[in-house]
């Protein structure tokens, strides 16, 4: 069994226990690298709480009454404008009791309190599940975490607070109030959706990171929408004032020497080290897209690459061993409506993604833009949604700032105990509309008379606090004056302060902002240890592997090592990811089936036949291996899956970050990833992203939705220039490589070189498996690298007189066509890399054929489609040189569905090539 449990797990032991229950186990019950199936013990109830429970069943159905139903008729509203629901299921008389009674119960096992009598538990159970503070968690699945929930809700009211965490809790909340009323005399016409009628949620991060300090969590991610931000970044993240006012000023927040477009007001983030009871906790505040909820998966993405730096989480022999925490701040319109929430949510607890649980708040303003929540759902709440994992919420009343401590306290306590998440549903309002410069009455008349007829949260608590002479008036209102003082001094700062450069910290410090000349660099490795780890890609002793798999893959691969050539796509990568392995990298492949790859081409990790446990060979390469390859088979989820694994790549350089659709049109449904994140987010925000997208592509008659990646896409999102040059510093490559010794560099490359770039890869499909498109050890050899342009040797340059330019598979097509046709004078020119564009490259081979006549672009994809508009201007602007098309003509569809005009297009398309 111990030699078993090194074969299959690189770096930790964890002995499965035969007498509790593996969760998640996923093909393993011992774990591989970066997860470990969890184990729950069975719950039992002592035999003296069941026979009270059986003794008193009437009193206990309606204990669990309340904490099933109670939370319909709490007071949560803080403006008092919620109809006061009529809660049958609460009265007593259903289950055979009379409040008059003046029997004591006995309250063991029941409800968590004292012995008392029925009107008393009444009104206790009205107090505890009825107040300001609610709760459902009746929906869980476990008992547990039930009985847990219960006693933990029941007894809150034990959670008490010094007079000086009282008077720290209000100062802070004025403050936040205080900096709303400074920009809203400063800068009337900015939109700044401050935290007006939603101060307490101040109360949360607060509790948060002190809970954090005590529970040796050292590292908080949080993704946030716009709804106090600014306020959130001031008064608790020690954001500098002066760069906020600048940008309201219309100035940059990046320093002059770098290159960035920026963002607007309420995107600016920051990473901070902040000090609890004499701990450290770095927070993490990610920037964040106009397309609410987008930032979700991003931020837990950010948090699992943490855990691996860290080696906590799933990346430790103990799973529950967290210095990592993610918070989830939502919108209560969004959190509902937001598919992305969902998926999310979906993917939370699988295996490669599990964080060990985030903290949902959502600031529950009660109204969209201007859509009434009951427009804006369907369900009761807008945290309903969190019942698809069985998790709990706790709703809370942001009235009373206490409160919101005790909930926020009882949250990060089950997160820790249970490794799950949890929502705070934080209901409060908006003292403005949607921002400061609309005008909410137009919709919301009632809502509005309720808000302006009312005095602010912070006002509240500090006159509360006041009145039971916990604090004087006179020291908040002097904290707000040198609060505001402080505002006043970096206002004056505006015109004078230099932005300081923030990107390229930390473990990021060793790299560089790219510049506008292409660099190159050799990503060639030593034949010998390519054949070594080759051989290591396939070794797994003690493993029953599948006839199939051991025939076609393992031994044709150990034949191609020995042969060094024929060396198809699926060894190019192995051997791409081994060496970086051994260099010392991680290596990360997500995506639906990517543990066998979508075509059965890769099959990184081999399943026993008879067992069910996975081997991942090149996690076991050499002795003290410190480089791991982590394969995450994803739920069926695009937007959510390539967001978290973005959101893993702007973690750490040292990460090679891939995400492989299953067909490369699939990346659609995260086309709002790619959009605010992949491809802007460094212009946006200088965050550099080494992600790598395999989008597997090809015109092969499968019809609309499974031949194109749709290039074109994504070479209109980049940045590369129609007239002139492209540097490295274009925000996205875009390739289209040929051969598995060019896929092998490009995924070293992307390590190798001193910055980070996204790639975005036109996979193949049938080239996986082409026995032309075979590469040898010699072409991956030291001084070897990616070749952005590849020239046409089969031919004499004198004698040709056309000259075909074309990329990807297609060239094998041509190159087949022209031997049919026996011509001699026709060069076939492949483009590699269309982004940046090949400008020298290509001006090299052009000069090579001077007799040439005919220039030709020639691609399998639709006109509208494929490459065509990208490289005609560029050939025709940079290179002077006008292409003809040759190809299929526009369609509104990526491809047709019939077969026979697949094939009659086909033809027409070489027809026209070489007419």
């Amino acid at each position: 069994m111990l030699s078993r449990l090194k074969l299959l797990h690189p770096r930790h032991l964890q002995l499965f226990v035969d007498s509790v229950t593996p969760l998640n186990a996923y093909h393993t019950k011992c774990g591989v690298y970066g997860h470990h199936p969890r184990t729950k013990a069975e719950t039992k109830i002592d035999d003296a709480t069941i026979q009270n429970r059986i003794q008193q069943s009437n009193v206990y159905r309606l204990v669990e009454a309340y904490r099933t139903f109670g939370h319909r008729k709490a007071t949560l509203d803080p403006l008092q404008l919620a109809e006061t629901e009529n809660v049958q299921e609460l009265d007593a008389r259903l289950y055979g009791i009379s409040t008059d009674s003046n029997q004591t119960i006995q309250t063991e096992g029941i409800f968590n309190g004292p012995n008392m009598t029925i009107e008393e538990l009444v009104k206790n159970l009205e107090s505890v599940y009825c107040g300001p503070a609610a709760i459902e968690f009746q929906h869980l699945e476990e008992a547990e975490e039930k009985e847990w929930l219960a006693k933990a809700f029941e007894t809150r009211g034990e959670i008490e607070f010094t007079a000086q965490t009282k008077k720290e809790l209000a100062d802070l909340m004025l403050r936040c109030q205080a900096f709303d009323h400074f920009l809203a005399s400063k800068f009337v016409n900015v939109k700044r959706y401050g935290g007006e009628g939603g101060e307490s949620m101040m109360a949360i991060f607060e509790e948060i990171f002190n809970k954090c300090s005590q529970n040796s969590i050292t590292d908080v991610v949080i993704c946030m929408p716009h709804r106090g931000r600014l306020n959130f970044l001031t008064c608790m993240l020690k954001f500098p004032p002066v760069i906020m006012f600048r940008k309201m000023k219309g100035l940059a927040e990046f320093p002059p020497n770098v290159s960035g477009s920026g963002d607007v007001l309420s995107h600016l983030y920051t990473s901070v080290d902040l000090n609890y009871a004499d701990k450290d906790v770095h927070v993490s505040l990610i920037p964040n897209p106009s397309h609410l909820e987008a930032n979700n998966p991003v931020a837990v993405g950010k948090a699992r690459s943490k855990q691996q730096n860290l080696q906590c989480g799933e990346y430790s022999p103990d799973p529950t061993e967290e210095k990592v925490l993610c918070v989830q701040v939502h919108g209560d319109a969004s959190f509902s409506a937001q598919g992305i929430v969902a998926e999310t949510f979906s993917i939370a607890e699988c295996p490669h993604f599990n964080v060990g649980g985030s903290i949902h708040l959502i600031v529950n303003n009660q109204v969209g833009f201007t859509t009434e929540a009951s427009r804006g759902r369907s369900s009761r709440y807008s945290s309903c949604l969190a019942k698809i994992n069985a998790y709990p919420v706790l709703h809370v009343n942001a009235d009373y700032p206490e409160e919101v401590l005790r909930v926020t306290s009882i949250a990060m306590d089950y997160r820790k105990k249970f490794n799950k998440d949890v929502i705070i549903d934080f209901i409060c309002f908006r003292k403005h509309g949607h921002n400061e410069l609309d005008d909410p009455s137009f919709t919301q008349p009632t809502m509005y008379k309720a808000v302006r007829g009312r005095d602010s949260i912070p006002n509240q608590y500090a006159n509360l606090l006041v009145s039971q002479g916990l604090c004087e008036q006179e020291t908040l209102n002097e904290s707000v004056k040198t609060w505001n003082a402080t505002l006043s001094d970096h206002m004056s700062q505006v015109e004078s302060y230099t932005p300081q450069r923030f990107d390229l910290q930390s473990q990021w410090s060793e790299l560089v902002q790219p510049g506008d000349m292409i660099t190159h660099w050799d990503t060639g490795v030593s034949v010998d240890l390519l054949k070594y780890i080759g051989q290591k890609s396939v070794t797994c002793s003690d493993l029953k592997i599948h006839p199939n798999v051991q025939k076609a893959h393992v031994d044709r691969r150990l034949e191609r090592m020995k042969e060094g050539r024929g060396l198809d796509w699926a060894t190019a990568e192995a051997l791409a990811f081994g060496s970086l392995l051994y260099q010392g990298y991680n290596v990360r492949v997500s995506g639906q089936d990517v543990g066998r790859g979508t075509f059965s081409h890769r099959h990184g990790m081999l399943v026993d036949q008879e067992t069910d446990e996975i081997h991942i060979p090149l996690n076991h390469i050499k002795e003290g291996q410190t480089g791991f390859l982590e394969l995450a088979n994803s739920a069926l989820s695009e937007e959510a899956v390539l967001g978290f694994e973005y959101g893993m790549s702007i973690d750490n350089p040292n990460n090679l970050i891939i995400w492989e659709a299953q067909f490369g049109d699939f990346f659609i449904g995260a086309q709002i990833i790619i959009d605010t994140y992949i491809a802007s987010g460094e212009l946006k925000w200088l965050l550099q992203t080494g992600l790598v997208m395999l989008l597997p592509h090809g015109m092969d008659g499968a019809g609309p939705e499974h031949s194109s990646c749709r290039i074109e896409r994504f070479l209109q999102m980049c940045d590369s220039s129609e007239v002139k040059v492209d540097g490295d510093n274009i925000n996205l490559q875009v390739v289209n490589p040929t051969t598995p010794a060019q896929y092998f560099h490009l995924l070293r490359k992307q390590m190798v070189r001193n910055f980070r770039k996204p790639l975005v890869v036109v996979a193949p499909k049938i080239l996986l498996r082409l026995p032309e498109a075979t590469s040898t050890l010699d072409e991956m050899a030291p001084g070897t690298t990616f070749l952005p342009v590849f020239g046409d040797p089969d031919v004499s340059a004198k004698n040709v007189s056309k000259v075909i330019f074309c990329s990807g598979k297609h060239y094998y097509t041509l190159v087949k066509e022209r031997e049919n046709l026996k011509l001699q004078n026709v060069a076939v020119i492949r483009l590699e890399s269309l982004c940046p564009f090949p400008a020298s490259e290509v001006q090299e081979e052009l000069n090579k054929f001077s007799n040439a006549t005919d220039f030709v672009w020639s691609q399998e994809e639709h006109r509208n489609m494929g490459a065509w508009s990208f490289v005609s201007p560029r050939f025709e602007n940079v290179l002077g040189k006008k292409l003809r098309y040759a190809g299929r003509d526009h369609l509104g569809t990526p491809a047709t569905g019939i077969g026979l005009i697949h094939q009659a297009e086909a033809k027409s398309i070489l027809q026209q090539t070489f007419s």
